[in-house]
């Protein structure tokens, strides 16, 4: 162990010189004439001897003890030429500092007098043995002094200026607290103070970086480099002085415990590797150390250069198997705030807004995530919803304010519109949003908001490209049904004339006549849809076109009707397209023999139809993304444009198209359309009678 001891305390020390001197001839290329440089300069070059010295020879040679003097001599030197810096125009309160100055260069003068004595002097061994413990008492006397000159320093520097001298008297601050307690435990336990000397090297070079870090740019200005280098750097220093300390408490309990010593030792080491394994990975721990350095070491929360690249790498460049442009986006805002997840919610057809989808959000996901049009409204005006904040998410729904990840809610706004949102989950830190936070999010919002309204613009092109081939070829087919109702017409026609058998030609005639009138009844619903125009709504009952459907559906598929509902304000023509489509389409999901049931009713200001059928139903996924888009079909040689079609008949008559279904229990579309007359004014049965 010894051996390597001596190989760390001196590789330690060597590596401690390297990094001083190299410090200390940086600051004299620089050529300036400050003083307050040039005695730094000093101070630095006369550390790298020190250090330089001990790696040679070890603390055990004759000019170590003095080293160490002249290097705490020239750093009370640097000191004190950047107090009357910092205390210039306030001389009435520097004379008092003098004093103490001056009484720590005393005590460095009678250390240096008494260690050269008992190491150059033959004396004898009790009055060696008074020197030698005089001399750590001096020491540790010093090293007292020199923290509170440090303190003295830091409180005399202006406050607005004081994160300039921050790093480097912090250095200082943590040089001589480890030289207090390297003396106190070589006072109490000489025995057990070698390994600490071995680690002086090491500390020294940790804290070369450190100052490397505070002297940029003259002593001013914030951490100039990079954040992953400064968190990474600082986290090794806090590591050595994790040890350092490990091994201090170790030589403290072996002095006190007794007998017991090396059991406690050995636990208490065992404790705190353990601890620093369970809670070194945590990701609570690592945000929090991250936070910590942010808000200590540099002017800005964010790295505006660093987040900007991630923003635009992780939207821009999915990769080979790129994630939805949702999950990008929701992904790329909320690694700016360190937010586990996130949901992303659009502009909808009713001006609120929706759910559209989510990346890695912690908690359960809600059935109907939508926010109100008022909520829309006040994110169009750019606000941005601290949901920690009391009065912030009182116009919220439930779903967001039951939920504890929920933390803001940002807006995505494009050129003054509103495109959607994004709730962002609570970090592991939870902090408070600060006007930085507010600009880093509007700015992404904005930017993040460009890119769905392209891809959204991108779709709409497509589908009308789409909507374009499909009237083109649909024209052909008018053409090609028409000449084929000719033709069917003239059969018909021959087939009455010529025909030698009565039945069968009877047979034929009702099976052509009937076929005829198909293709004439799509000729006149395809050229009614063609004009683009609908009639305009009147007062219709609704029972009598659900027995017709279903009587029209009869030999296809058994169909029901049930329940009665007062008159509709709808157009008829419309009405019975939209119950065609989704009669067809419940046929098409039912098994053989399951019929389809057509229930009526009221409620409200609104009749209802619902379609219900057995079948293989949907997912909430197709509901969402695929069911109303069109060409979106999960038939084979299907165009999509069912559904489509009639939630769009629907909400041009003022009504809408509601749909319930879970796979493999079936579906059920509900038709809301207006009544015709007020249900409020509707006699009831008793006022009638």
């Amino acid at each position: 162990m010894s051996v390597l001891l001596q190989f760390i305390g001196d590789w330690g020390h060597a590596l401690a010189a390297v990094l001083f001197a190299a410090l200390g001839i940086f600051l004299l290329r620089r050529r300036q004439e400050a003083a307050e440089l040039r005695t730094l300069s000093a101070a630095l070059l006369l550390t790298s001897a020190w250090a330089l010295y001990v790696s040679f020879g070890g603390v055990s040679k004759p000019l170590s003890g003095l080293g160490e003097s002249i290097r705490n001599a020239a750093w009370l030197l640097a000191m004190f030429v950047m107090l009357r810096r910092a205390s210039a125009g306030r001389q009435g309160t520097i004379g008092a500092v003098v004093a103490v100055y001056a009484a720590v260069a005393a005590l460095i003068l009678i250390q240096t007098v008494t260690d050269l004595g008992w190491r150059q002097l033959t004396l004898s061994r009790d009055v060696q043995d008074a020197l030698i413990t005089s001399t750590l008492i001096l020491r540790m006397m010093t090293a007292i002094g020199c923290l509170l000159l440090v303190h003295q320093l830091y409180s005399a520097w202006p406050a607005r200026e004081r994160d300039r001298v921050a790093l480097l008297l912090g250095a200082l601050a943590a040089m001589w607290t480890y030289d207090f307690t390297l003396y106190l435990i070589g006072y109490f336990a000489p025995p057990r103070v070698t390994a600490l000397y071995a680690l002086r090297g090491l500390l020294m070079a940790l804290l070369a970086g450190v100052i490397a870090i505070g002297l940029r740019r003259d002593l001013g200005g914030r951490v100039q480099l990079s954040r992953t280098l400064t968190v990474q750097s600082l986290s090794a220093f806090a590591i050595a002085l994790y040890v350092v300390l490990i091994v201090a408490v170790a030589v403290l309990i072996e002095m006190i415990a007794g007998p017991y010593a090396r059991v406690i030792e050995i636990g208490a080491v065992f404790f705190a590797a353990v601890s620093a394994l369970v809670l070194l990975p945590s990701p609570r721990l690592q945000a929090l150390w991250r936070v910590q350095v942010a808000k200590h070491f540099f002017q800005h929360r964010y790295d505006y250069r660093t987040e900007w690249m991630r923003f635009g790498e992780t939207i821009g460049r999915p990769g080979e198997a790129p994630a939805p442009l949702g999950q990008r986006v929701a992904k790329a805002v909320a690694d700016i705030t360190q937010s586990p997840g996130a949901i992303l919610l659009l502009r909808d057809d009713g001006g609120g807004l929706a759910f559209e989808t989510q990346w890695s959000w912690p908690g359960e996901l809600p059935e109907a995530a939508t926010l109100s049009g008022a909520v829309a409204a006040r994110l169009e005006q750019g606000w941005i919803i601290d949901l920690g904040k009391p009065g912030e998410a009182e116009a919220l729904p439930d779903w967001v304010t039951d939920d504890r990840h929920a933390w803001v809610l940002a807006p995505l706004i494009h050129y003054g519109r509103l495109i959607g949102a994004i709730l962002l989950a609570r970090p592991p830190i939870d902090r408070r949003l600060d006007w930085e936070d507010f600009d880093m999010l509007r700015a992404a919002g904005r930017q993040a908001a460009s890119h769905i309204s392209e891809a959204q613009g991108q779709q709409a092109l497509a589908d009308a490209q789409r909507f374009d081939e499909f009237n083109r070829r649909f024209a052909f087919i008018m053409h090609d049904v028409k000449n084929l109702v000719s033709q069917l017409s003239l059969l018909a026609h021959n087939a009455e004339r010529h025909a030698d058998n009565p039945d069968f030609r009877a047979d034929m005639v009702l099976t052509l006549k009937e076929s005829v009138g198909r293709m004439n009844e799509m000729l006149a619903r395809l050229s009614q849809h063609n004009k683009g125009r609908a009639e305009e709504p009147r007062p219709m009952p609704l029972l009598p076109l659900l027995a017709q459907v279903a009587q029209m559906r009869a030999r296809q598929h058994p169909v029901t009707v049930e329940g009665d509902a007062p008159p509709v304000l709808a157009d008829p023509a419309r009405t019975e397209q939209i119950l065609v489509h989704l009669v067809q389409n419940a046929i098409d999901a039912s098994p053989a023999g399951s019929p389809v049931m057509l229930r009526l009713s009221a409620q409200g200001q609104e009749a209802m139809v619902e379609i219900v059928d057995q079948g293989r139903g949907m997912s909430a996924e197709f509901i969402r993304r695929e069911l109303f888009k069109p060409f979106s079909s999960s038939k084979a040689g299907g165009f999509g444009l069912g559904a489509y079609e009639a939630r769009t008949l629907a909400q041009a008559m003022g009504g809408r198209i509601e749909v319930e279904s879970k796979p493999g229990a079936g579906s059920r579309f509900t038709l809301r359309l207006p009544l015709a007359t007020p249900a409020r004014q509707r006699p009831t049965d008793e006022e009638a009678a």
